[in-house]
């Protein structure tokens, strides 16, 4: 379909439009199958079953999933780990052909698979295809490093004696991948393509509420040749995920989810032996805008990366920081564009919000309005759940900006939901200080007039992501060869972006070999 990005994609675009919704019709024809485990290439139905319903209306079953009980976990490690040897043998060259090609059925699918992930996540359209477009890039960045690197063998020097020395980057063998909801396959796609490609074998777990993506990619895998034994499957809960990132014959793991539970595995998976764990966890990412900004493109960016996906981007925009000079301006434009935004249907092309995942989330939007009324905070714009109409069947909250004393503990906690929150300061600095003031650091933003300003920001900032002056998101929409995506402090373990040139470094391990010849 051609490049597509987050900063790219256009409304006005009547062949794309016209594109998604014919593969939008194709999902709703094909949604609410029953789904089995994927292990070894044998489908594996289960007695116990997660529905998945639509947060765009609860009587729309999307995927009904079979639950992986421990020994299910257990033969899909097992199926993984004896075909690693044989994956790694492989011929670098043969596995990267096989993975471009499933990036070029993702590409030819994109408006059907586009058409799923509004079904199951309840993304906008333009939302859902950039995801499709995504999984694309980051599979194709990924392949493009691979070739570059002539399969991770450099040549190294000589004692002189007739000896050849080389460093060769070799998998870790089985690895774990444990996906999230919000973005199904890019957020699958970088991971297992990463793995896949230098020699590990995948078993991956996604989240019950995005399932649908993973299973989906999987088949696109197959499709394009990849062996049965390369990657499995196991839909299920917590306790699925739990045992497979702690077991003994998993050598890595990738984790994609909350700071909480991201820690608890970097703390406990790599007791027994050392091995690699990359965990990506979240952010309560900041934007800090400066008297001399352009007011407008600040109050554009910030409404942008806010309200996205309905908040519920580990990039989200949280918190504001504006200099005193220019609050009063910045919080009117602000609302008055919060106050515009169409919430709504995501099938339907004007719709720029959709709904929130789940019934815990529209409880996490309620308690953040009644903290900052309760804090004597004030709600400029939304503030209420929608229980009026057809979208009262499904997840829907409205855009929403507040103002809050810095005590309330809306300013600290990861909410995924549309909500932020803007505060006034007395300079660059202290806004500065105050967006680091945080335990996560995965993405910022600063809107300011001068260059010395955003040297400044830059220079100062803590965080892996950082924008200025970005209409298109202050701070979302990072793209694989673009924005490497990686999180500082407790938003990231690898310190290496997804989509940047090194991240595949975490799916190998090097090895220096000598050989003598006299």
């Amino acid at each position: 379909m051609g490049k597509i990005t987050y900063a790219t994609m256009s409304a006005d675009d009547p062949a794309l439009h016209r594109a998604y919704e014919e593969g939008l019709a194709a999902a709703t024809s094909a949604i609410g199958q029953t789904h089995p485990l994927l292990i070894n290439g044998e489908k594996r139905y289960t007695g116990e079953t997660f529905t998945e319903r639509s947060p765009i209306d609860s009587d729309l079953v999307v995927g009904i999933y079979s639950q992986a009980s421990d020994d299910d976990v257990d033969e899909a490690v097992a199926a993984a780990a004896a075909f690693q040897p044989e994956w790694e043998a492989t011929p670098w060259q043969e596995r990267l052909a096989i993975i471009r090609r499933a990036a070029e059925i993702v590409d030819e699918e994109t408006p059907t698979l586009a058409g799923f992930l509004t079904l199951e996540v309840g993304k906008n359209r333009l939302e859902a295809l950039g995801d499709v477009s995504e999984a694309v890039a980051f599979i194709d960045y990924y392949c493009d490093r691979l070739e570059e690197s002539d399969g991770m063998s450099t040549a190294m020097g000589q004692y002189g004696v007739g000896d050849t020395n080389h460093s060769v980057l070799r998998p870790w063998g089985v690895w774990a991948v444990i996906s999230p909801f919000n973005f199904p396959l890019a957020l699958v796609a970088s991971p297992t393509s990463a793995a896949l490609l230098t020699g590990n074998t995948v078993v991956l777990k996604p989240s019950n509420t995005g399932a649908l993506g993973s299973l989906l990619l999987a088949d696109i895998y197959s499709r394009a040749g990849l062996p049965a034994g390369a990657l499995q499957v196991v839909t299920g809960g917590d306790e699925a995920g739990d045992r497979l990132a702690h077991h003994d014959h998993v050598d890595g793991v990738t984790f994609t989810g909350s700071y909480d539970v991201g820690m608890y595995l970097y703390r406990t998976v790599a007791t027994g032996r050392p091995k690699p764990v990359v965990c990506e966890m979240g952010g309560k990412n900041p934007a800090v805008v400066a008297a001399s900004a352009d007011l407008d493109l600040a109050a554009e960016g910030v409404m942008r990366a806010a309200f996205g996906l309905s908040g519920q981007k580990c990039s989200a925009n949280s918190r504001v920081y504006v200099e005193r000079p220019a609050f009063r301006e910045f919080l009117d434009l602000l609302t008055e564009k919060t106050d515009e935004i169409l919430l709504g249907d995501p099938r339907d092309r004007e719709t720029f919000l959709g709904p929130v995942i789940d019934g815990e989330a529209v409880d996490r939007f309620r308690s953040a309005v009644e903290a900052v009324r309760e804090a004597g905070g004030e709600v400029l714009s939304g503030g209420e759940v929608v229980t009026d109409g057809d979208l009262a069947r499904g997840n829907f909250v409205q855009p929403t900006v507040v103002t809050a004393p810095e005590d309330t503990w809306i300013w600290e906690k990861e909410l995924f939901v549309p909500f932020v929150a803007v505060t006034s300061v007395d300079s660059l600095e202290e806004g500065i200080d105050k967006a680091n003031d945080t335990i996560f650091g995965l993405t910022a933003g600063v809107f300011a007039g001068t260059d010395e300003e955003v040297d400044l920001f830059f220079q100062r900032i803590q965080a892996g992501v950082v924008y200025a002056n970005r209409r298109a998101g202050s701070t979302t929409g990072a793209w694989p060869d673009i924005q490497p995506f990686g999180g500082w402090k407790g938003s990231g373990t690898s310190g290496a972006g997804s989509g940047g040139p090194w991240y595949m470094r975490s799916y190998v391990r090097e090895q220096a070999r000598t050989l003598i010849r006299e």
